[in-house]
């Protein structure tokens, strides 16, 4: 397939639990490493030299180190693999063998050598935008990155988590769940962002009550949501 015309599948990536390998130890194997533990994976790394940031994860049990060279092997029974070090012809052999087990392959600075790659990210709680060059400008992506951090604030994630606690609650309630779509979109056009962007609950208590009811309040919802995604994660650790 010609390189210039090679078009990625936008996709993202549930990786709670799964076995993940970083090879490479470096400042940026520390970010990669950095990124899958955010998302829950469970990460091993093999580098016989490392930085100071994933000595400490290792020590603190956050992930498993094994500092020596890599071996093949280690690709066995993972679910991804990113190569993450400054040698050339260990990063293809990593290519390779990922190939070999069709393995999710990543290899940093290196398109065609990954069959994925990883797009320069804004995140606002569960609001993720994804920017991506297809590999032929990241420097680009760095830099719309850069101007849609400014422009999206933390009440995009304020918003969703509260509107995610509503489609809880919603969803107990005995009545199909499409008749809900009405109510979401009220809430939206009745200006439920720019309320939680100013900062004051009442506004928005009034918004709720008007469209859903009484029993619907700002503090309430927000805490259900905190509780819910700390037993999420509680059992993902478990």
């Amino acid at each position: 397939m010609d390189e210039q015309r090679r078009k990625y599948y936008p996709i993202n990536l549930d990786i709670r639990n799964r076995d993940c390998l970083v090879v490479g130890g470096g400042a940026v194997g520390a970010r990669k490493v950095s990124t899958l533990l955010d998302c829950g994976a469970r990460v091993t790394v093999v580098s016989p030299d490392t930085v100071a940031e994933v000595d400490r994860l290792a020590e603190s049990g956050a992930l498993v180190l094994e500092k020596r060279p890599f071996s093949p092997s280690d690709l066995d029974g993972r679910f991804l693999v990113i190569g993450a070090t400054d040698d050339e012809r260990l990063n293809r052999q990593i290519r390779a063998e990922a190939e070999k087990r069709q393995l999710l392959c990543n290899i940093a600075d290196f398109p065609e050598g990954c069959n994925f790659i990883l797009p320069a990210v804004v995140r606002r709680g569960d609001l993720i935008i994804a920017i991506s060059t297809s590999g032929n400008s990241p420097a680009f992506a760095k830099r719309l990155r850069q101007k849609i951090e400014h422009e999206f604030g933390p009440e995009y994630g304020l918003f969703l988590r509260l509107m995610g606690a509503i489609r809880s609650r919603l969803l107990l309630q005995e009545h199909a769940p499409e008749e809900h779509k009405p109510l979401f979109e009220a809430l939206i056009e009745g200006g439920l962002l720019e309320k939680i962007r100013q900062g004051d609950p009442e506004p928005v208590d009034r918004l709720l009550a008007g469209v859903l009811g009484s029993g619907f309040r700002y503090r309430e919802l927000i805490d259900e949501a905190d509780l819910k995604a700390g037993d999420s994660c509680r059992r993902s650790l478990s």
